[in-house]
Parts: C-alpha cells; sequence; structure tokens
C-alpha cells in the first residue's frame, strides 16, 4: 500500500467498515473474543458442583482445586476486555497521524498478545492437569462437559494469540522498513544538498556575443569632414 504505515494507509483516511470486518485480524480478535466467553462462562456456570449429597457446598470440578477455576476464570475475563480494547483500537488506528504513536500502538499489541497467548498456555496445562487428577463423583459428572469445553477452547485460545502476536510483528518489520517522508527531491543522506533548479543540457555554451544590430563602428575622422585649422 502506497503511503502506508505499520499495516495501514494514511491518517484520515474513510473507514470501510465491511471491510474492517473482513479483515483476517477483526475475525481472529472476534472470535478469540467468544472463546473467552466459552472459557470462563463455563468455569463460572457449571464447573463449581456439589461433590456428593454428603457435600451441600459448591467445589470446584478440576480436582475440588479452588485455584484451578480462579486462574481460568482471571485469564477469561482479561482475554475478554483485551479483546475488545483491541478491536476498538483496530477501528481508530488508521486515525492515529503520528507514526510513533502508531509504533506504540503495535508494540502494545505485540505484547499484550504474547502475554495472552502465554496466560492461555498455563491455563491449559493447570486445567487439563487438574481435570486428569479429578475423580469423577455423581456430582462433577454433571459438569464434565463444561470442565472438557473450558480446557479445549483454552488450548484453541493459545493458536489464535500466537497468531496475533505474529501478525503484530509483520506490522512492526513492515512499519520500520517504511518512510512516510522520503521524496524523490531529497536525498537519503543527512548531509545531502538540496537540488538546485533544473538548468538547461549542462554545457556551457562556447558562442560568443556578437554587436547588436544596426551598429557600426566609428571612425575616428569620417569621409568629407575636414578638421579646421586655427
Amino acid at each position: 500500500m502506497e503511503g502506508a504505515s505499520f499495516g495501514a494507509g494514511r491518517a484520515g483516511a474513510a473507514i470501510d467498515p465491511v471491510e474492517f470486518l473482513k479483515q483476517p485480524q477483526t475475525l481472529l480478535r472476534v472470535t478469540t473474543w467468544i472463546f473467552s466467553i466459552v472459557v470462563f462462562g463455563s468455569i463460572v456456570n457449571e464447573c463449581y458442583v456439589n461433590k456428593d449429597s454428603q457435600h451441600p457446598e459448591l467445589l470446584c470440578i478440576f480436582n475440588e482445586n479452588e485455584s484451578a477455576c480462579s486462574y481460568g476464570i482471571a485469564v477469561g475475563v482479561i482475554a475478554f476486555f483485551g479483546c475488545i480494547f483491541f478491536f476498538v483500537l483496530d477501528l481508530h488506528f488508521q486515525q492515529i497521524s503520528s507514526v510513533k504513536d502508531r509504533k506504540r500502538a503495535v508494540l502494545l499489541d505485540l505484547g499484550f498478545s504474547g502475554f495472552l497467548a502465554f496466560l492461555w498456555f498455563v491455563a491449559f496445562c493447570f486445567l487439563a492437569n487438574q481435570w486428569q487428577r479429578t475423580t469423577l463423583t455423581r456430582g462433577f459428572a454433571q459438569g464434565a462437559d463444561a470442565a472438557r469445553a473450558a480446557i479445549t477452547f483454552s488450548f484453541f485460545s493459545i493458536i489464535i494469540w500466537v497468531v496475533l502476536a505474529l501478525r503484530a510483528l509483520q506490522r512492526y518489520r513492515l512499519g520500520t522498513d517504511m518512510s512516510l517522508f522520503a521524496t524523490e527531491q531529497f536525498g537519503t543522506e543527512p548531509s545531502a544538498s538540496y537540488p538546485g533548479y533544473p538548468g538547461g543540457s549542462g554545457v556551457e555554451s562556447t558562442e560568443t556575443y556578437q554587436s547588436p544590430p544596426f551598429t557600426e563602428t566609428l571612425e575616428a575622422n569620417p569621409k568629407g569632414y575636414q578638421v579646421p585649422a586655427y
């Protein structure tokens, strides 16, 4: 894209909502936003169950480990609000006129996406490990599907956030390889001089000047005229 910076066009260009929604980055954000809802929604609604009739208190289905449920909910909520924030940032990214501000936004996206990919990796490993150690009682069996859904979508979230991080890295590299202010008239070196006005062919003319027309050399004594003697 001519005049693009960090994957977007020049500031102030009109935004096409349809094209924006069709962008792979937008689709990825919406997808991981839905995944985050599935994870923390499943844990909150169905992963706190009664172990049996003799234990009326609600326990975390993941090996009765409260930390596992709390961690899964926390990561899901962070991803939920993070997706909303970066969705809005992507929507207004082209309106950012400063190249430095665009660079900061892309670096923030890169760092957050990488961080979320790590958190989801830990969540997947933690939940899967605790689920393997869970003894399914009659009460726990009721929330088994929700527990498996939380583990599955945690794994899918890792992949999507890694892809988002790679796309942010690609945008960063694209931005550092471009220059919005370079023109054909100015040199690339700091010490380059400004070009002068265009001259002719650059070859000095060898022609000599001629006398103006209708001009004759004056004679010292014109013909037919005598100097009087005194």
